[in-house]
């Protein structure tokens, strides 16, 4: 059977070579591009294209875009030849501000920059009719918050002797940049004929697209803390984020294995917690990567991982005087000490633990200014290794409280109530640099939201004993056959779902864990109605190989983005798994 199918892998080829059969796409029933073998070389035929590009773009209602738009649309068949030596931005009149020009400039840089490389095959670049993109932004702001309007209203017409006109109408800049990306979708490299080889860029003639995401957040967690990856690496990564309006960038930065942070309050974190001395994030690097990423519409949210998932970079407590910071680091058998190894924990009982977490979250807020979020972790504490520790068990009978797992979630409250204060104390700090104004800490306060992961200190029947719903934002990590959403829903929390049993991307790989594929994928939905922000896909790492240096695996390799980002677009935005998968482009045209 073997020999049969590379038999036939070979006749195919060679019988199309020595024949003068040309591989054409036609349009079927607008709906799919089917690749079929000309022998007529029939050119007439107007639903017969050279290139599979060339036939989605002109193929169904929605075309070639990707995520799906969410308003009215409507796509014309015909399409015009571009001169890409003559595509230039008409940028807004309105008085942006610096960061708002920035953006704007960063915007169209990228645009120009991959609408070249959609001629990757020879192109001729400037015998079409010149190209003219105007910008129309109202709104002079540039926060990027789960309330930003991301909507924008994409027009292409034909104006002045059959000149295409691209007008992008948006309240924010970030909208543009999403109106610019589908703009990005609208273009095909066509061939003069069936029997040309010359080709060049060709954009829809007429189209109207208004569009706005379904969530607020649209996200990808990525682990730098088991296995380092290199700033080049996490720059792919936010390019195919982009290429796809996904808005959210869930930098899962600290856990047991490593703390890669370099903190200048706090140099002792990265000494003792780093790989190693390359494997290392600068002050410079995290502002380097907020700043990339938001001009490509994109936050940053940092994660430090605590109570648990907390180990090395903590050892070093005793030796400058300030105690154990942390237990139960790399203790075995691992198996009575936490979830997975190695082992960690924060030491609750511990009163400089506090100061040192003062001190790390002051600089986060310095390395990421606009963001008001922080992922403070918080899931798999593991009782057994506090309860294991005397200087615990102690502070709980000083307490009056025994060893029940009722008195440790009152301990892992009382940690969370005081973390939150340290957190409240340096936004508070920030806001007075900035505003001269006096700030007062309350924890029920509105703003700077924390996120926590689904846990049994969030578990429907307790939380609200532990997390008022006005400061906390539970993100789930539960099957999809868990109610744990709906029931937190229910008491007016703010989620975002990340469903373990969809897209967790890690599994497959390991243990009894299976692969989902594009169906499960897909057909996995968030829950509707107030409260849920979005969705997000997790890559956390956990168990997959270690193939270099410092561990990190190359999610640069085609499969691999692919796999990532399909997962989450499809719910947060809109999107149809037999349209153009133009992720793929997007992870092609940012290759170095």
């Amino acid at each position: 059977m073997k020999s049969i199918v590379l038999l036939v892998l070979y006749v195919i080829p060679y019988y199309v070579a020595v024949s003068n059969v040309i591989v054409v796409y036609k349009c079927i029933n607008e709906e799919q591009c089917h690749r079929e073998y000309d022998h007529t070389n029939d050119t007439h035929d107007s639903n017969t294209y050279t290139s599979l590009n060339h036939c989605r773009l002109v193929c169904g209602k929605y075309g070639p875009l990707w995520p799906r738009p969410t308003g009215a649309i409507d796509l014309d068949k015909e399409t015009t030849r571009i001169d890409l030596t003559n595509v230039r931005f008409e940028l807004p009149s309105s008085n942006q501000t610096a960061e708002g020009k920035r953006i704007i400039i960063e915007t169209t840089k990228y645009f120009l920059r991959n609408l070249r490389r959609e001629c990757t095959t020879p192109c001729d670049y400037s015998s079409g009719m010149p190209l003219l993109i105007k910008l129309d932004v109202t709104s002079t702001s540039t926060d990027l918050n789960w309330s930003t309007d991301e909507s924008y209203k994409l027009t292409v017409s034909l104006e002045h002797a059959d000149t295409p006109v691209a007008m992008i109408q948006a309240n924010t800049v970030f909208g543009a940049r999403h109106g610019c990306e589908t703009l990005l979708q609208l273009f095909a490299v066509v061939n003069d004929n069936l029997n040309s080889a010359n080709a060049s860029l060709h954009i829809l003639s007429r189209a109207v697209i208004v569009d706005r995401p379904i969530y607020a957040h649209r996200g990808l967690l990525l682990d730098t803390a088991r296995n380092f990856i290199p700033l080049k690496s996490l720059k792919r990564h936010l390019e195919a984020m982009a290429a796809s309006k996904m808005n959210v960038f869930h930098w899962h930065m600290t856990d047991t294995q490593s703390f890669p942070l370099q903190l200048d309050r706090v140099p002792e974190m990265v000494s003792y917690g780093a790989y190693d001395t390359d494997a290392v994030y600068s002050p410079k690097d995290v502002k380097e990567i907020v700043k990339y990423a938001k001009s490509r519409g994109i936050r940053v949210i940092i994660e430090i991982d605590a109570p648990a998932h907390a180990g090395n970079g903590w050892q070093w407590g005793p030796s400058k005087g300030l105690g154990d910071l942390g237990v139960c680091i790399n203790k075995q058998p691992w198996r009575n000490f936490c979830i997975e190894p190695p082992c960690g924990q924060l030491n609750p009982a511990n009163p400089n633990l506090y100061d040192v977490l003062q001190q790390i979250y002051h600089e986060l807020i310095d390395l990421n200014r606009d963001e008001p979020a922080i992922h403070m972790g918080g899931d798999e504490v593991y009782f057994s290794c506090w309860n294991d520790t005397e200087e615990i068990v102690n502070y709980l009978k000083n307490q009056g409280r025994g060893q029940s797992e009722t008195d440790f979630l009152h301990l892992w409250s009382e940690y969370q109530d005081k973390v939150l204060l340290l957190w409240d104390n340096a936004t508070s700090l920030a806001v007075e640099k900035c505003t001269n104004e006096t700030f007062e800490p309350n924890l029920n306060q509105q703003s700077s939201p924390v996120i926590l992961w689904s846990s049994r200190l969030t578990d429907p029947s307790v939380i609200r004993q532990f997390l008022s719903n006005k400061r906390y934002i539970i993100q789930t990590w539960v099957p999809s056959s868990s109610d744990v959403p709906q029931q937190l829903q229910n008491l007016d929390y703010k989620l975002i779902v990340s469903t373990k049993d969809a897209w967790y991307l890690d599994h497959g790989f390991w243990g009894v864990t299976k692969y989902y594929n594009w169906k499960t994928v897909y057909n996995n939905r968030l829950p509707i109605g107030k409260g849920i922000l979005g969705g997000e896909g997790a890559l956390g790492h956990e168990q997959l190989q270690l193939l270099n240096d410092f561990g990190q695996t190359p999610l640069q390799t085609l499969w691999m983005q692919r796999h990532v980002f399909f997962v989450i677009v499809t719910d947060s935005w809109y999107a149809d798994c037999n349209r153009k998968p133009l992720l793929q482009n997007g992870v092609n045209r940012t290759k170095p």
